[in-house]
């Protein structure tokens, strides 16, 4: 068994199916197992009442499926597979069986819902990508690359956000892919702009100094676009693979901040989009204004 462990949860929808080719996409890559997870809602106290509770049964059914694919895909790509079956709340169980076996890496379908910066509460994707202490990366869409040219890698001021390079280096080595920088200035803000373009400058050199390939742009715009809306310009740009963002795990309301624009780019990237929580850090800053 791998030391590396990659959980995919499956509710046997086509994209869910989508994501577990991709999941194996990567697992061969870092020589990582993988974990098929399917989830069992519980029953509300009225079906409970009305309804037989036919739950052992279906869980033996739903087992024995995911045993199917597993043993299907573990033959196809010679990798280890195992398959758990949990009930409950679906986003609260990818969490903790990702914590219980130490996943490094959750790779899950999302249908999303389009329209911008449209405010969804209650996805599963969602809570599972503000909650999870390991990156999580969504794939929303059916149309996708077996590997990566060109990763996107938004970057604003806080220092937070410097704690993506470290996976963007990695990600990119396995692919020999391109990192683009990009940061965001309006165009009225001369002083966050002189900022911004030493900080990416900076970035930049530290990944080519590291051996990867990597450019950096700082692009310019104005208040009727959302940060979401420059990013999805600038992955068109370079028909990229792969954007990562940050979460961060106390921002749970909805605010004007960083969850919003990573709502909005998760619900609507045509393209895999990696999450990665900050480290704890007992001093919180105030919200960030980009990723």
């Amino acid at each position: 068994m791998s030391a590396s462990k990659i959980l995919v949860p499956i509710g046997f929808s086509e994209q869910s199916m989508v994501a577990l080719g991709q999941a194996f996409n990567l697992a061969k890559i870092k020589n990582s197992d993988v974990v098929l997870l399917s989830v069992i809602e519980e029953q509300s106290i009225m079906e409970s009442l009305f309804m037989d509770d036919n739950s052992h049964d279906l869980r033996i059914k739903v087992k024995e499926k995911l045993d199917d694919i597993a043993a299907k895909y573990a033959k196809k790509h010679a990798i280890d597979v195992d398959t758990m079956v949990a009930k409950g709340k679906v986003y609260e169980q990818i969490n903790e069986v990702a914590e219980m076996i130490s996943a490094d890496l959750i790779v899950m379908g999302t249908n999303g819902t389009p329209g911008g910066m449209r405010k969804i509460i209650g996805s599963n994707a969602e809570r599972v990508v503000r909650l999870a202490h390991c990156p999580v990366i969504t794939i929303k869409g059916k149309n996708h690359r077996d590997g990566c040219e060109n990763i996107i890698l938004p970057l604003d001021l806080e220092k937070e956000t410097k704690e993506k390079v470290t996976y963007a280096l990695e990600y990119a080595r396995y692919w020999n892919a391109t990192i683009r920088i990009v940061s965001v200035v309006l165009r009225d803000n001369s002083e966050v702009r002189d900022r911004l373009t030493k900080n990416i400058k900076q970035v930049e050199q530290f990944i080519i100094d590291a051996g990867v390939k990597c450019t950096s742009e700082l692009v310019e715009g104005d208040k009727k676009l959302t940060l979401g809306d420059f990013v999805f310009t600038y992955e068109k740009k370079f028909d990229a693979d792969l954007i990562m963002i940050m979460t961060k795990k106390e921002e749970l309301s909805l605010s004007t901040n960083i969850s919003v624009t990573a709502r909005c780019i998760i619900n609507n990237s045509a393209i895999p989009v990696m999450s990665i929580r900050p480290r704890e850090n007992k001093h919180l800053t105030g919200p960030t204004t980009a990723f």
